[in-house]
């Protein structure tokens, strides 16, 4: 089993790294692999909604960059953890731009998969960036994962020392780590007894007259 950490941050080893390094000591302790994936500093495009992942592209998004790696990628992940500083009360942009492309081309290859959002922050602004996260997972058939607190860390921009300071978000990150194992093993489990999730076509009401 594989679990993909997304680093949405423009500071390839800055708190949020801090955290989701936190996070992949405690799944490789529980015998899941990781990777972690560094989105980078350079602009990531918006989705335009062209449809080319839907018709000519056949799950792949017309714009060639990191979004479709991660596409193929997902096939083989069983699980995902998203992570982002907060700005302005909100996640990074990137991230944002990121998850809307990634979710929209290649949401078959997340569908039934659980993941997690990961935020970090001086001071405020943190459960709003989750909330934002994890609507993209709650519109896509995926478990979302919990820890004993929100999903938060905080210490100041490009401060990872601060990170390890604050020990209840230190903690949170290794009951995470915990969780998201636990449900992964209990999900291999279910597979093995013939247990797998109802795939329904799904139901578009337009609500215009």
């Amino acid at each position: 089993m594989k679990v993909l950490l997304f680093n949405g941050s423009s500071n390839h080893n800055g708190c949020v790294h801090t955290a989701l390094s936190v996070i992949e000591h405690v799944l490789n302790e529980n015998d899941i692999d990781t990777e972690i994936i560094h989105i980078g500093n350079n602009p990531i495009p918006d989705c335009t909604g062209c449809q080319y992942c839907r018709n000519a592209g056949g799950g792949q998004c017309i714009v060639n960059d990191l979004v479709n790696v991660c596409i193929e990628k997902c096939k083989s992940a069983d699980g995902f953890i998203f992570g982002t500083p907060v700005y302005f009360a909100h996640p990074s942009g990137r991230l944002l731009s990121f998850m809307d492309r990634l979710f929209y081309a290649g949401s078959a290859n997340l569908a039934y998969k659980p993941a997690a959002a990961v935020v970090s922050a001086r001071r405020a602004g943190t459960t709003a960036s989750l909330d934002a996260i994890n609507k993209h997972f709650m519109i896509n058939n995926m478990p979302v994962v919990p820890s004993n607190y929100w999903n938060m860390v905080h210490g100041k921009l490009n401060s990872p020392e601060e990170v390890m300071q604050d020990k209840e978000g230190i903690q949170i990150m290794k009951v995470l780590g915990h969780n998201m194992a636990w449900l992964l093993h209990c999900i291999e489990a279910g597979k093995e007894k013939g247990y797998n999730p109802e795939k329904v076509e799904k139901i578009h009401t337009n609500f215009i007259r």
